[in-house]
């Protein structure tokens, strides 16, 4: 049931508020005292949920961090679908991944950091944060059809997205390596890996607009 037109209704709306409240405890718990050190107990007291109410949201510990993953994946497709289409590529990316990305407003760099450490390192985080990557592969591809020659489900279409999604990762995942350089802002790291792509002219590479040079 939704409110008004296709407007989500006020309980799917408390829902998903407690997704992310369960999320965003989850993300600070895992930062500082590590995943396995972490308990569902311990994430349900600090979202100020029962462990009943835990475990309807969230069938495993591994799951509490899905609503962080996806919203990602809302934010960063939303945010590059209300860009001009003739904005170049890499900076039309990199601001809506700037927008877009929900782990940064999480809490400090540095916890954020840490989570990513985490999600990188565990398993079971990262099949799920893999599998939300794959899903924004398929989510980007029809917003990046406009850039790359108009048909989403072209080969070269599909593999753009995959190629901005891994790179947008590898980023993050040096940004959050504690060998790297002592360098604050994710978004440095994200500017470099989308130039090194080289990939503002896919409207000639795919045969759309500019045709074939």
């Amino acid at each position: 049931m939704t409110a008004g037109r296709g407007r989500p209704s006020f309980s799917e709306d408390r829902r998903q508020a407690i997704r992310m409240e369960i999320a965003e405890a989850a993300a600070e718990l895992f930062s500082d005292r590590g995943y396995e050190a972490t308990t569902v107990e311990q994430i349900a007291a600090a979202a100020g949920i029962s462990l009943r109410t835990f475990y309807r949201y969230c069938p495993a510990k591994e799951d509490a961090l899905t609503p962080v993953f996806t919203a990602s994946v809302s934010g960063l497709v939303d945010q590059l679908a209300i860009r001009s289409a003739d904005e170049p590529l890499v900076e039309a990316v990199g601001a809506a991944f700037a927008e877009g990305a929900s782990f940064r407003r999480l809490a400090d760099a540095e916890r954020a950091r840490r989570l990513l450490r985490v999600m990188s390192s565990v398993p079971e985080l990262r099949t799920r944060w893999l599998a939300a990557g794959r899903e924004l592969q398929d989510r980007l591809a029809p917003v990046l059809a406009p850039r790359a020659g108009g048909d989403p489900d072209s080969m070269e279409t599909r593999l753009l997205a995959a190629a901005l999604i891994d790179a947008l990762t590898v980023a993050m995942e040096f940004w959050a390596d504690e060998r790297s350089p002592e360098e604050k802002d994710v978004m440095v790291f994200a500017a470099r890996a989308l130039r090194y792509l080289r990939i503002d002219d896919h409207r000639r590479a795919t045969g759309g607009a500019g045709g074939d040079q």
